[in-house]
């Protein structure tokens, strides 16, 4: 999901840094001493998983685990986004220095939208909800990449086996194996830590089961 300098034009480079800044604006806003040692490791969580980088053209495939992230962090997931990102691409060059904002949205959108989702569906499992989660959050996340793409030059959906449609049939596996261990995992967690789901869409959750 990481997209490299030079993919997007200069427009749409400017308008998602824009929004990149609103949005860590949003998940900075009334955050509390308590909650950073929960941010910080989830970013090492994140930055870790995002290292498993396949490239695909201007793009390249990984774990994004923004399901995981929305429903243990709500809010605060761009946070970690943000952190993990700023470590890859300094210490990686993982990404690129004018789509870092991009890159951002990515990632951390499909996590806000996880966990708004959840807040108002509550009656659901808890692994449904982990697996619910890492699932939608890839789709959302390729769909914005996707309409990133198309905006910025139309030639990367041209063709019988054009970057967009390699994309989707690589990341829709990918979708599927991050929503069942995204279930597993929230499930495990919540099993034997509840409190680490404090203050998000899960604290009121249904069954454990």
């Amino acid at each position: 999901m990481h997209v490299t300098d030079g993919v997007l034009n200069i427009s749409i480079a400017a308008t998602t840094t824009i929004a990149a800044v609103g949005v860590l604006t949003y998940s900075l806003k009334g955050i509390k001493e308590e909650e950073i040692p929960k941010i910080s490791l989830l970013s090492g969580a994140f930055f870790v998983a995002s290292l498993i980088n396949i490239p695909i053209g201007p793009t390249s495939i990984h774990p994004l685990l923004g399901g995981f992230l929305g429903l243990i962090l709500g809010r605060r997931a761009p946070l970690a986004v943000f952190v993990g990102l700023i470590l890859q691409a300094l210490l990686f060059q993982h990404g690129g220095i004018s789509t870092f904002g991009a890159n951002f949205l990515l990632m951390s959108l499909p996590a806000l939208l996880v966990h708004s989702f959840f807040t108002y569906v509550k009656k659901i499992p808890i692994f449904w909800k982990g697996f619910i989660g890492g699932f939608i959050a890839i789709c959302i996340g390729v769909l914005l990449l996707i309409t990133l793409l198309l905006l910025s030059n139309e030639r990367y959906g041209n063709g019988a086996f054009s970057v967009i449609q390699i994309v989707l049939m690589a990341y829709f596996p990918l979708a599927l194996l991050e929503g069942v261990l995204t279930g597993f995992a929230v499930k495990h967690l919540y099993a034997m830590r509840p409190s680490l789901f404090k203050h998000t869409s899960m604290e009121t959750g249904g069954s454990k089961t």
